[in-house]
């Protein structure tokens, strides 16, 4: 907030008398989907930025880094299989109480026992609070990635959902309608269907500077037209990241910032092997080839500097362990997609791909349609089908319900590998909906463990560029793109989390810290 000296002279002191020293400031953002606000259910992006700002957790990723840092935590040691963290002694949860060990095997046991969002992330670990500051966790094996998953581990106050859980044993009614936790900011109203409101908590333990905004609200399910009047109006001020590409670039004409998160994920065209004819994987890799990546990449640009997305080199994100080099770049090949078509077991003439898009993302028509055309000069057969989110998350927990090819974003969760591959690929996963491809492949089960827990970042890289190699041999998932996010934001606010490498977080959502925000005088 801009803070100004207030001189009150003869004429100015009645104005004074009834009028604030200072005007609140309030920043004004929408996602696409439902919010949910209990941190232990917490997994898109909506939720993720409700938990980044209302809770915290043990470390952060290194800002414009690799690693992590601590946060909540002091310092911690590792050995083996057993993670010992010491916390800081100066942290208190907006309630009040002090943050102790014993929140954190609680949040770690709650998560747990509810099993919904990331709690996978976090199966054979078991925690205990050795004293008041100390928490020692100990895995049932080895697991490379535990520092990074801890980033989903959002601390929550015990006493306090304790105090008002009544009959529910976790507390669930009392945290999907308010926060319990650490965070810079409060929950002050949240309907998950329209609107949350937050305010500033300005005892946070590291201060909330005063050029971040008083209030926050995030906005749920609005029109691409009405954010971009809004923005043009300062009746707003970041869009969701799913606004068309004409409607981002009509926004930048007209003034508008563009801010981008650059994460660790893709956008994927995932085939249901289980159903012909993509149990076949020569057809699988028929369609593959058959794919234009060059007019998809071209669909995503906004600017001439500016793009959702960069040209897919293998099945890994350019950039994390495994990937190949940028400029190994996945090109439309119709001779191959032909030769692979020829040895596929199933008569093309018999063929009809069922293409499903998703309805809150109007940009997944526009592939499907794409792809339809890509298709055709295959002589493949193919009809495009729209679904509602929540009707698709359903459909695709059954196999013989799940479309040939669902369009989905996908980004690992925690910055590592990990958390965008296992959860797609490990023949232990299926029928989530980011696994839709219900993929059963021994080699792949195999290369995922060895990422998991291998001793070194050296044998990491090797597991899973073997693993790389072997998705694009049976061809799962075609790899449209590398995953960009971008923001049209009016010029009243400063995000350097997502205009200034230097400062990005490399995890999704975390860019909308708000305390790290400046709203500006305009």
């Amino acid at each position: 907030m801009i803070r100004k000296p207030i001189f009150i002279t003869a004429l100015s002191a009645a104005t004074a008398l009834t009028s604030p020293a200072f005007a609140e400031t309030v920043l004004r953002l929408d996602e696409v989907a439902v919010g949910e606000l209990d941190p232990a259910k917490a997994s898109d992006y909506a939720d993720s930025i409700l938990m980044f700002n209302v809770y915290d957790t043990l470390v952060l990723p290194r800002q414009g880094g690799a690693s992590h840092v601590p946060h909540l935590a002091r310092s911690w040691e590792v050995d083996g299989a057993t993670y010992t963290f010491t916390l800081r002694d100066d942290v208190n949860f907006q309630s009040g109480n002090p943050l102790r060990a014993e929140d954190v095997v609680y949040s770690l046991e709650r998560a747990q026992a509810l099993g919904a969002g990331l709690s996978y992330l976090f199966a054979g670990v078991s925690a205990k609070a050795t004293d008041t500051d100390t928490v020692v966790f100990t895995l049932e094996q080895p697991y490379a990635p535990f520092v990074a998953s801890l980033v989903r581990l959002p601390i929550v106050d015990q006493a306090l959902v304790e105090a008002n859980k009544g009959d529910d044993e976790w507390g669930e009614t009392f945290l999907s309608a308010n926060g319990a936790g650490t965070g810079a900011y409060t929950v002050t109203s949240h309907n998950p269907q329209e609107e949350t409101v937050m305010a500033r908590h300005d005892a946070y333990f590291l201060g909330v500077p005063d050029v971040a905004p008083d209030k926050v609200r995030l906005r749920y399910g609005l029109e691409a037209a009405t954010v971009r009047a809004l923005i043009a109006q300062d009746e707003h001020d970041i869009s969701s990241q799913w606004l068309p590409p004409e409607v981002m670039k009509a926004m930048a004409r007209d003034g508008a910032q563009l801010l981008t998160e650059t994460g660790t994920g893709a956008f994927y065209f995932k085939m249901n092997t289980t159903q012909a004819p993509l149990d076949d994987v020569n057809c699988r890799l028929a369609l593959a080839n058959a794919f234009d990546y060059a007019t998809a990449v071209q669909m995503i640009s906004i600017t001439d500097e500016v793009s959702a997305g960069s040209p897919a080199t293998g099945a890994i994100p350019v950039g994390m362990f495994g990937s190949n080099p940028a400029d190994m770049v996945i090109e439309k090949d119709l001779d191959a997609a032909k030769a692979y078509l020829e040895a596929c077991a199933y008569d093309p003439a018999d063929i009809d791909i069922e293409i499903s898009w998703i309805a809150e993302v109007p940009l997944e028509e526009r592939f499907a349609l794409l792809m339809q055309s890509n298709f055709t000069q295959l002589g493949i057969q193919s009809h495009i089908t729209k679904l509602p989110w929540a009707l698709f998350a359903e459909q695709v927990s059954n196999p013989e319900n799940t479309p040939h090819i669902s369009q989905l974003f996908v980004n690992a969760v925690t910055g590592d590998p990990d958390t965008l591959l296992y959860g797609m690929y490990h023949s232990s996963t299926p029928g989530t909906w980011q696994s839709p491809e219900y993929l059963n492949d021994p080699q792949v089960d195999a290369f995922l463990e060895a990422g998991r827990t291998a001793a070194s970042d050296t044998e990491r890289e090797e597991a899973y560029a073997v693993l790389n190699a072997r998705l694009m041999k049976i061809a799962p998932t075609i790899y449209g793109f590398d995953r960009q996010s971008v923001f049209a934001a009016s010029t009243r606010v400063r995000v350097p989390a997502l205009s200034d490498p230097e400062k990005a977080f490399g995890l999704d959502g975390l860019g909308f810290t708000f305390r790290l925000m400046e709203m500006v005088e305009e």
